[in-house]
């Protein structure tokens, strides 16, 4: 028997009881529509899951914080440029570099003539160079540090936070004047943005290092700080990029050497003691006593990040990063969609059933049918496929009205707002989202369902094999019917 024969043999057969077919169809539609609609929630609620967390800072960045010791009372090795540069070799690792900001040295930025325009050194820090454009900053002009430029005696080259022009003071008022600071978005009475005091990217700026001592006497030292490239602001990638000053980590340590032989005082990148309160109890620590207090690792992948999270944890740093969140949140999503997955496919195995139930009345009211065939010659393996084709059928058919139903449902889902405010309804379904994502879905203005093309594959896939193993039995049994039997059969 051609193929050709044996699909149209069977789609007669279908069409013969179009009732019965009509209702087993249904069955399929349903359980698909129910599948692919889950499913289709549970991915836009991970979309926006990623997204939300991608808002609040990259994804493959691992904080590393080194307070000069462990709450459980572990050795901590020293975070240093050596250890450092280990983290960089690490599998996966692309960057690696401390955050560093020292905050015992005395002194400000000034601008302008006469030094009118001041800011404290409250905002600097010392990165290596090289990484600052694999950690995923970026420019709004100029160029990123190198470790080879060299501008000249006491000039240093650093790049600057967008709105950094804004944090300089007019010395000139005085403290209570409301024309002393200019703030960003500030506008005149006409409407027009106020521009800073200080253009960072035309105007000179020099950093001065000052210190007092008990009779007085000021020492001073003056650098004259290049500006090279000014930083897009992203709150994300570091709260530095919108008004701090990045320097070379050498800059920056070169610094600290001048100011403690202003001061005589050794710089310990901070003063006094902290107080750090966590799960493991409360301690106390002294900042750069084992080195770097923060480095920041940046990871190839999203999905790498885990593994060079725990080679760090195994060596004794304590971390942090988005992996957690996003692994709870993702496991939330899953266990939701699991459950209302689960009770999706509680239909489907009822329209498995049913086509079961329906070829298994398909092959009695066909008996005689089936003994003729045999008589004449006929394959059992052509009765059993013809059998197959229509549990196949049936189950695709359903399949593929239950994908068209899934799509229409995932079309009005994604645009219910603008279709009830043509009729002059509104509603919210962040609370359903919510409740599906664990409370955490729902949270963007992204797609409430999703529907990817391979997600119609899967599912037209699944609705035919489905089909099919629920023909297996029957067809089994239809092969086993005596002919001469069959063809006594009324």
């Amino acid at each position: 028997m051609k193929i050709y024969d044996l699909l149209r043999m069977s789609l007669n057969n279908l069409r013969r009881r179009k009732g019965r077919t009509a209702l087993t169809v249904i069955g399929v539609v349903v359980g698909t529509c129910a599948i692919v609609v889950m499913i289709s929630l549970g991915l836009a609620i991970s979309s926006q899951n990623e997204e939300m967390l991608a808002s609040w800072g990259d994804l493959t960045k691992i904080q590393i914080y080194n307070y000069g010791g462990d709450p459980s009372g572990n050795e901590v090795p020293k975070l240093d440029d050596e250890m450092v540069t280990s983290l960089r070799n690490m599998e996966h690792v692309v960057a690696a570099t401390p955050y560093y900001q020292p905050q015992n040295i005395g002194g400000n930025i000034t601008a302008g003539k006469n030094d009118q325009y001041s800011q404290y050194l409250w905002n600097i820090y010392g990165l290596y160079p090289d990484a600052l454009e694999p950690m995923g900053f970026q420019l709004a002009s100029g160029k990123f540090l190198t470790a080879d430029m060299n501008l000249g005696k006491d000039k240093i080259p650093v790049l600057v936070g967008q709105n950094m022009g804004y944090q300089f003071e007019d010395t000139r008022r005085s403290q209570n004047s409301a024309k002393r600071r200019r703030y960003q978005g500030q506008t005149d009475s006409l409407g027009n943005p106020v521009p800073p005091f200080v253009d960072v990217e035309k105007d000179k700026m020099t950093l001065k290092l000052s210190y007092t001592d008990q009779n007085g006497k000021v020492e001073a030292k003056e650098y004259q700080l290049v500006v090279v490239g000014v930083l897009v602001s992203d709150y994300n990638a570091a709260y530095f990029t919108d008004s701090g000053v990045v320097m070379r980590l050498s800059d920056i340590q070169m610094l600290e050497k001048a100011y403690e032989k202003l001061s005589g005082q050794k710089s310990s990148g901070s003063s006094g003691s902290v107080y750090v309160s966590g799960s493991g109890g409360s301690y106390s620590y002294t900042p750069g006593s084992n080195g770097y207090q923060e480095v920041y690792v940046k990871v190839d992948k999203v999905d790498n990040v885990a593994e060079v999270e725990n080679q760090i944890k195994d060596i004794g740093y304590q971390t942090s990063s988005m992996t957690q969140i996003r692994e709870e949140m993702q496991a939330s999503v899953a266990r939701s969609q699991m459950i209302l997955g689960g009770l999706a496919a509680i239909s489907l195995l009822v329209a498995a059933l049913n086509i079961a139930n329906t070829m298994t009345m398909a092959i009695y009211e066909r008996t005689r049918e089936i003994g003729v065939m045999k008589v004449l010659g006929c394959e059992l393996g052509h009765i059993r496929a013809m059998f197959l084709v229509e549990s196949g059928a049936i189950g695709f058919l359903g399949g593929a009205i239950g994908v068209l139903f899934s799509l229409l449902i995932s079309f009005i889902l994604n645009h219910l707002t603008l279709i009830l405010a043509l009729f002059g309804s509104t509603a919210d379904l962040s609370g359903l989202l919510g409740s599906i994502g664990g409370g955490m879905g729902g949270m963007g203005a992204g797609s409430i369902s999703i529907v990817p093309f391979w997600l119609v594959l899967l599912a037209l896939a699944f609705a035919t094999l489905v089909g099919l193993l629920s023909g297996i039995m029957p067809a089994g049994r239809a092969v086993k019917i005596s002919a001469l039997e069959a063809i006594r059969h009324e």
